[in-house]
């Protein structure tokens, strides 16, 4: 009786398939997010989220990846690191994720990785381009970011200003946080490396509005280039104050967490710049997986699809790439295999995304764009080292390549 009890109790917790892992069955794998769906970076998360949701529903009516289909389970935290920590506990404890996606603020994905590291549950395309998540002790090898870090951003993009601009006054403004810390460090060290003055920066609470004193200073101090590490809103606030107060004769630059379209369409905002790890897809719409992509989004949720869509497409993608290359016995271990093996193009962000033994980072390249009549046009497009990319073929050309 006690050998059929235990063969009974074993049968039971392999129900869901050959081996018992978490957050996978043989119909199911169950992937989570912890991000800002209230909060200061909202903007960002909401359209993301909304993204990665109808490519997994595209890839379920598919049959989902060997079989299984993906359920993603998401929970807010405003942007509050004790709520985040609380969500982390829920999701990988309660709904026993298999992985995440999508964790928004570097704060809130540094103190997650207590937790997701010790049940092997992966960080995926996390809302943060921090490089201080590389750096992290990753002791299973599942810590994966999309692309190039804030730090490269406004190294790059205030090397770009120095040579394109004539900067020479370098500031910041920025919330003294791992995320805001780590973009003030990568504009002073570019300004210092160069020989450029560090003249004057201003630090900002996550749920601050008022921003004319902390300009006043800034342009007293001569800044002709400020460094900006603050939330979107924040941003707006920031540009519009600045032109009110008549300070028109200095450049504002973000990094990617300053790349969206709520900041290019203002009236303000012509001549922001912002440097980060993709490029805006509305001058490709002409490129047929764009144009599909776009109509599907729009058709989904009656609105156009932004920035943060397509960071939440790449997610997914990268996603569904591991799953497949995983195989169909799916663990930690094997998932691991699997992204080492990915390699794709990612037509919405117009990046290649790469991952190998070792190499936690998918794409490298820095995209320098700036407002220009309500849209964010590319102006650059670097390595992190500052090497120039290659020209690519046109929207036009490659349909002709194609077709050919």
């Amino acid at each position: 009786m006690t050998r059929t009890l235990l063969a009974g109790a074993l049968a039971a917790g392999l129900s869901g398939g050959a081996f018992a892992q978490q957050g996978v069955t043989d119909t199911e794998v169950v992937i989570g997010s912890n991000g800002d769906l209230s909060g200061i970076f909202a903007p960002f998360n909401v359209q993301a989220i909304k993204a990665a949701q109808l490519r997994f529903d595209q890839q379920n009516e598919e049959g989902g990846v060997h079989g299984r289909k993906l359920r993603l389970v998401t929970e807010d935290h405003g942007y509050q690191l004790p709520r985040a920590q609380a969500n982390f506990n829920k999701l990988v404890n309660s709904d026993k994720v298999f992985a995440m996606i999508l964790n928004l603020g570097t704060p809130m994905n540094l103190a997650g990785y207590q937790i997701m590291d010790r049940v092997k549950v992966a960080n995926i395309s996390p809302l943060t381009s921090a490089k201080a998540l590389l750096e992290q002790d990753d002791p299973h090898g599942l810590h994966y970011l999309a692309g190039s870090s804030y730090y490269d951003h406004l190294q790059q993009g205030v090397a770009y200003l120095a040579e394109s601009e004539g900067a020479q006054n370098i500031c910041a403004m920025y919330i003294p946080s791992d995320f805001g810390k780590e973009i003030q460090n990568g504009a002073k060290d570019k300004a210092e490396e160069l020989g450029l003055n560090w003249a004057a920066e201003t630090t900002h609470k996550p749920d601050e509005q008022e921003f004319v004193g902390a300009l006043t200073k800034l342009r007293d101090a001569g800044c002709d280039t400020v460094a900006l590490a603050l939330g979107v809103r924040q941003i707006i606030i920031t540009l519009g104050t600045a032109r009110k107060l008549g300070w028109n004769d200095v450049n504002f630059i973000g990094s990617s967490a300053g790349f969206h379209e709520a900041i290019a369409s203002q009236p303000f905002a012509d001549g922001y710049y912002a440097a980060a790890a993709w490029a805006d897809y509305k001058p490709r719409l002409d490129t047929p997986e764009v144009k599909e992509w776009y109509d599907a989004y729009k058709a989904r949720y009656n609105e156009e699809p932004g920035m943060a869509a397509i960071l939440g497409f790449g997610a997914a993608e990268t996603v569904i790439a591991g799953l497949e290359q995983a195989g169909p016995e799916l663990t930690p271990e094997s998932f691991r295999e699997g992204m080492e093996k990915v390699q794709f193009h990612d037509a919405v962000g117009d990046v290649e995304v790469t991952y190998g033994p070792g190499d936690r980072q998918g794409g490298d390249v820095i995209v320098i764009s700036r407002v220009e009549a309500g849209e964010f046009k590319e102006v650059a497009r670097v390595t992190a080292d500052g090497s120039e990319v290659p020209e690519r073929a046109s929207a036009g050309e490659k349909a002709v390549e194609s077709a050919n």
